[in-house]
């Protein structure tokens, strides 16, 4: 690496991985609430797939020696929690937007996390404690699952909008 102050990344990683908790949080309820839906076995999959993804993030903390910061992780999954108060239009039931505004929420997470992807691919040029094979594979799947989402979304907003 370069001269650069060593922790910053230590800080960026930390900052993804309170994204990537609150991030699963989302994907976790989402896919609940899309059970026996079309886009309810998808979202169990992707599920999955950002858990270990999550999994991967922690293996690359640990590698590059950068300790966990534990409130973030806490306020990422706080965040999550304070994100289900907002508006959608009905007061005790789910609105078909709120199928939309959570699909658009993960789609911009897993975007989050293909550019952290993309930035350790470009670090592990010059760091031998990244994995090069590791990233290209979690930056592929990472573009995956954004056009997936992509199309879950504009699924649900044509169902739901009436277009």
């Amino acid at each position: 690496m370069t001269d650069a102050d060593p922790t910053l990344l230590g800080i960026y990683l930390n900052d993804h991985l309170a994204g990537a908790t609150g991030g699963l949080e989302l994907f976790r309820r989402a896919t609940g609430s899309h059970a026996g839906t079309p886009a309810g076995d998808a979202l169990k999959r992707l599920t999955a797939e950002v858990e270990d993804d999550r999994d991967a993030l922690l293996a690359i903390l640990r590698a590059l020696g950068f300790p966990v910061r534990q409130y973030k992780v806490i306020a990422g999954w706080a965040a999550e929690k304070a994100g289900r108060l907002k508006l959608n239009g009905r007061l005790l039931s789910r609105s078909p937007l709120s199928s939309v505004i959570e699909l658009e929420g993960l789609h911009l997470g897993v975007l989050g996390k293909s550019a952290c992807w993309r930035l350790l691919r470009t670090l592990a040029e010059s760091e031998p404690r990244l994995d090069k094979l590791a990233l290209d594979g979690l930056l592929a799947r990472a573009e995956r699952q954004a056009a997936e989402l992509e199309d879950l979304r504009l699924t649900a907003a044509r169902g739901a909008l009436g277009h």
